[in-house]
């Protein structure tokens, strides 16, 4: 049997349903044995951090919102089990010529290695601190010697992930330097 030629395409989904088209399609290839017409289902993600009560959480984010990337050898019904997926709104670049069916454009090698590439690099690479802090936001500080104590920043250091905060102490604005894990944000 000759190798199958597979390429790379992009599958337009509804907002936010990115998760159930993947989990979807991964269904349709394990039940219908099309492991050798799609290999690959990957929604790129970006991993960050951010800050809740204190604590550094990690959280993840869908980098390309609404598409979702299938490696797949367009032919025979591939095309029209993909599309029939629910949620699946199209692939990106379709075109639909006059007496003909609609025929998706695949990405082109350097789409493809920047994406893939910068997938790696993603899963590599240490998760960035969001910033979720602003001059002139109040804070409480959570940690240290002031745990309770309200201030306002005056400065934020994000390369340091450092604030300099002003609390007043004896009536008196006093400014701090604290990390941002030793605060949170007042509601």
């Amino acid at each position: 049997m000759e190798e199958i030629k597979r390429e790379w395409y992009v599958v337009r989904a509804s907002g936010g349903k990115e998760g159930k088209v993947k989990e979807y399609l991964d269904k349709e290839i394990r039940l219908g044995h099309l492991e050798d017409y799609i290999s690959q289902v990957l929604i790129p993600t970006e991993k960050y951090y951010t800050i809740r009560n204190g604590k550094k959480i990690s959280k993840e984010k869908v980098s390309y919102p609404g598409y979702v990337l299938v490696e797949a050898a367009l032919v025979g019904q591939i095309p029209m089990i993909i599309r029939n997926i629910p949620h699946v709104l199209g692939f990106l670049g379709e075109t639909k010529e006059e007496g003909r069916k609609m025929q998706a454009a695949p990405l082109r090698p350097q789409e493809v290695a920047r994406i893939l590439g910068r997938v790696d690099e993603m899963s590599e690479k240490e998760e960035e601190l969001e910033t979720p802090f602003f001059a002139g936001e109040t804070v409480k500080v959570t940690e240290g010697p002031f745990s309770s104590f309200q201030g306002t920043i005056e400065a934020v250091d994000n390369g340091r992930k450092k604030l300099t905060v002003s609390v007043k102490i004896f009536g008196r604005k006093t400014p701090m330097e604290l990390s941002f894990t030793q605060v949170e944000k007042e509601n």
